[in-house]
C-alpha cells in the first residue's frame, strides 16, 4: 500500500455498552470503518443509531459509568488509541483529531472569552508562547470567516451568533492542524442560510488541509453534496457502507432505500405523490434478540430475518450490505437449519 493510500483512521469492531437497571444497552456493536487523508466519510441513520456514540468511543470520551467501551480497535495511524494511556491520549485528543459538537454554546465555556478558550488548546498542543497563540488564533478566526478576528476574539460567546459560534468551534478545531476532524451534526439548530456556508466551510477546509472528515448527519441531501463514502447505521450497527455515488444509483438495504426515498425529488413528476415513510420506530436496543433488528419495519422481510442476523455480504469492491435478500439461497437455507437445531 502506498503512503497516500494508507488510512488515517481504522476502525474495527468497535464496541460500546451502557449498563441501565433495564439491561445492556449496545449502542455501538461492531462498528468498522475506514477513512483516508483528505477523505469525508459520512455516518448517517435515524436518531438513536449510535452515530454519535461512535464517534465519542473513537475520542474515549464515552462517560463512565454507565457507559464503556468493550471492544473493538481505533487506530490512528497505525496506533491503537483504546491501549494509549491518559498522556498519550491528551496528546491525541483535540490535537491530532479535533471534534465540533453539535451545540456550540453548550461546547463553549460561556464565563471565559474566546481568546481564552482558543489560546488554551493551541499552548497546551503546540508548546507555543502565549502572544504566538493569539496570533495563530487570530489567523485561524480569519480562516473561518470571521469579521475583525482581532477584534472579536476577545469577545464572550454569547456575543455571537449561532453561525459564528459554530465557526469558533471549527477554528479551535483546526487550530492544532487536525489531521482527522469529527463533525457531529455541525449544522444543528442553525438557519438554513448559514447551515449552507458551515457546510461550504468544512469541504473548503477538508481541501485545503486535506483534512479527513466524518460527517455525522441525518441529512441525506448533504451527504449527497459533501461525502465521498457513507456508512448507514441501524440500531447500533453500519448495515450498508459504499461510495457515495454507487450508494445513491444502487441503495441494497431496505433501510437505505427508505432513506433516499424519502427526500423529496425535484425532478420528480407527480408532484402530488406522497413522500415514501419508513413504519413504526426504531428498536429499543436494550437486549436486542440475535434477528435482523429492522425486520419489524421492513417489507421485504423473509422468514429467517426474524431470528438470525444477516452476514455482511461484500457486492462490490466497495459495497457492503448486512440483509438477507443478498445471501445465497444455501447460506439461508443452512441458517434455518441452525435455527431449528436450537430452537
Amino acid at each position: 500500500m502506498s503512503e497516500q493510500n494508507k488510512p488515517v483512521l481504522e476502525v474495527k469492531g468497535l464496541q460500546t455498552y451502557f449498563k441501565t437497571d433495564a439491561g445492556i444497552v449496545k449502542a455501538v456493536d461492531g462498528v468498522s470503518f475506514t477513512v483516508h487523508e483528505g477523505e469525508t466519510i459520512g455516518l448517517v441513520g435515524e436518531s438513536g443509531c449510535g452515530k454519535s456514540v461512535t464517534n465519542l468511543s473513537i475520542m474515549r470520551l464515552v462517560p463512565s459509568p454507565p457507559g464503556k467501551i468493550v471492544g473493538g480497535e481505533v487506530l490512528y495511524e497505525g496506533r491503537d488509541i483504546m491501549k494509549m494511556s491518559e498522556k498519550e491520549l491528551r496528546s491525541i485528543r483535540g490535537n491530532n483529531i479535533s471534534m465540533i459538537f453539535q451545540d456550540p454554546m453548550t461546547s463553549l465555556n460561556p464565563f471565559l472569552k474566546i481568546s481564552t478558550q482558543m489560546i488554551e488548546t493551541i499552548c497546551l498542543h503546540q508548546n507555543l508562547s502565549k502572544k504566538e497563540a493569539r496570533e495563530k488564533a487570530i489567523k485561524m478566526l480569519a480562516e473561518v470567516g470571521i469579521p475583525s478576528p482581532e477584534k472579536r476574539i476577545d469577545c464572550y460567546p454569547h456575543q455571537f451568533s449561532g453561525g459564528m459560534r459554530q465557526r469558533v468551534m471549527i477554528a479551535m478545531a483546526l487550530s492544532c492542524n487536525a489531521k482527522v476532524l469529527i463533525a457531529d451534526e455541525p449544522t444543528t439548530a442553525l438557519d438554513v442560510t448559514i447551515q449552507a456556508q458551515i457546510l461550504e466551510l468544512i469541504q473548503k477546509i477538508n481541501k485545503k488541509f486535506k483534512t479527513a472528515v466524518i460527517l455525522i448527519t441525518h441529512d441525506l441531501g448533504v451527504v449527497a453534496g459533501m461525502c465521498d463514502n457513507v456508512c448507514v447505521m441501524y440500531a447500533g450497527r453500519i448495515v450498508e457502507q459504499a461510495p457515495t455515488e454507487e450508494l445513491y444509483a444502487a441503495p441494497s438495504h431496505p433501510y437505505t432505500q427508505g432513506l433516499i426515498a424519502s427526500v423529496p425529488r425535484m425532478d420528480e413528476s407527480d408532484k402530488a405523490k406522497r413522500l415514501f415513510s419508513i413504519e413504526g420506530q426504531p428498536p429499543n436496543v436494550i437486549d436486542l434478540p440475535p434477528c435482523c433488528p429492522f425486520h419489524p419495519r421492513c417489507h421485504k422481510k423473509i422468514g429467517i430475518c426474524e431470528h438470525m442476523y444477516p452476514p455482511v455480504k461484500q457486492l462490490s469492491e466497495t459495497h457492503t450490505c448486512a440483509c438477507w435478500l443478498h445471501a445465497s439461497e444455501e447460506e439461508i437455507k443452512k441458517a434455518e437449519e441452525e435455527v431449528k437445531k436450537n430452537g
